[in-house]
């Protein structure tokens, strides 16, 4: 007997028909003998509708009434999952975040998760019961209703089967796992069986869309072994598993991209100690996130050239910050660029192989693709480039590294 946590997402409970066929697949791990707990989001398309609700009421002030109304859409499809579930003929219950209770911090709309107090949900699993869990929601100290931010239910899934010591958490989702690339770009892209932690986090945190960025970063923490799977198929996923478990290692693993880079430059910048630290400081205060960092050498000793990114969505107020700021920072211009792309290689065999950097800057040379700014990690390579060579980048690359279907 294995304890298995399945997690559905939006597109699969987004009507009556996908929850039962969802319930289903609980029937099977049931009927295999295994205890199993759901988590489910909500149905596709409810949270933006409850976002814009609302939003049409006035501004977001009262951050926690706000979470009141995004985390219905969860309570809505989990007493369904639980009722098409009990339909089958096996006993369900379902459990919002409160009744659990999934104990988080205050911070409403982006809560954290402190603890899972499991010992019902232990017993429940015990009798043979499913446990049927809403997602992205919990309850603050204070005992109002908190929300963990956009894609919060696989985070959900991840600490609870963290929590209830599972063997395995199921990501069901619309795709039949990860891929070596964006298969809708790169049509010789190729599921992989398993991916590393570190792999998957790093390809998440690099635009892919398969798992969200902190449920990677929580399986990897405790150990939980993830796996991603189709709901509208019987296709085998790919298993999210540390590093051990995986035999041979490619040098890279996967190619991926961001569309969601701005690029900013700062000209002619006074270049003395502490420069750095007064730049990026009001950005901080900003709250915008900056990612790759580029300084130019400074010939004359006098003044350098900047260049960084971040998203999109920050691009005009970070070039307000910085405006407001010229004075005391002493730089010539500013130059933003929103049309550029951020693509990057991935792979845990790149520790022992070099190279890498190498064959990536010599493909896209082939073809004619300028690189803007490089960054690295030990286990990733990332590139801005031209956003309109965003597809032949992934291409070339993806055939560079030998990772095209056969």
């Amino acid at each position: 007997m294995a304890r298995i946590v399945q997690k559905f997402g939006g597109t699969s409970v987004a009507d009556v028909e996908r929850i039962q066929a969802a319930a289903l697949r609980v029937k099977a791990e049931v009927d295999a003998g295994n205890e199993v707990a759901v988590v489910v989001s909500a149905m596709a398309g409810v949270t933006n509708q409850l976002v814009g609700w609302a939003g049409g009421i006035g501004p977001r002030s009262d951050a926690p009434e706000y979470d009141v109304v995004v985390a219905s859409g969860e309570q809505v499809t989990c007493g369904l999952m639980a009722m098409a579930i009990q339909a089958l003929g096996i006993p369900a219950r379902s459990f919002l975040g409160w009744q659990v209770p999934v104990r988080t911090d205050d911070a409403h709309g982006k809560a954290r998760i402190l603890k899972i107090e499991t010992d019902e949900l232990a017993r429940r699993l015990a009798t043979g019961e499913v446990a049927v869990v809403a997602g992205f929601q919990g309850i603050a100290e204070s005992g109002r209703v908190t929300t963990l931010g956009r894609g919060g239910s696989d985070t959900s899934a991840v600490a609870l089967a963290a929590a209830l010591n599972a063997d395995r958490c199921d990501i069901y989702t619309d795709v039949e796992g990860v891929y070596t690339s964006d298969p809708r770009i790169v049509a010789k892209a190729r599921k992989l069986d398993r991916i590393t932690y570190e792999e998957m986090l790093e390809m998440a945190s690099l635009g892919a869309k398969v798992l969200q960025t902190r449920s990677v970063a929580m399986a990897m923490r405790y150990g939980v072994r993830v796996q991603v799977l189709s709901s509208f198929t019987d296709a085998p996923g790919t298993l999210v598993v540390d590093e051990g478990e995986i035999v041979e290692q490619q040098v890279v693993s996967g190619v991926t991209y961001s569309r969601d880079e701005a690029k900013v430059t700062l000209t002619q910048l006074q270049d003395r100690p502490g420069v750095a630290a007064r730049l990026f400081g009001p950005l901080a205060e900003a709250n915008i996130n900056v990612d790759m960092i580029v300084q130019n050498v400074s010939v004359d000793g006098q003044t350098t050239g900047l260049t960084f990114t971040v998203t999109k969505q920050d691009l005009d107020r970070a070039v307000q910050v910085l405006e407001g700021a010229r004075e005391e920072l002493g730089f010539s211009g500013i130059l933003a660029d929103p049309n550029v792309v951020k693509v990057s290689v991935v792979g845990v065999g790149m520790r022992s192989h070099a190279g890498v950097a190498q064959r990536m800057f010599g493909a896209l040379a082939e073809k004619g693709i300028n690189i803007q700014v490089i960054s690295t990690s030990e286990i990733k390579v990332s590139v801005l480039v031209p956003e309109e060579y965003t597809e032949l980048a992934l291409r070339t690359l993806h055939t560079a590294f030998d990772l095209d279907a056969e």
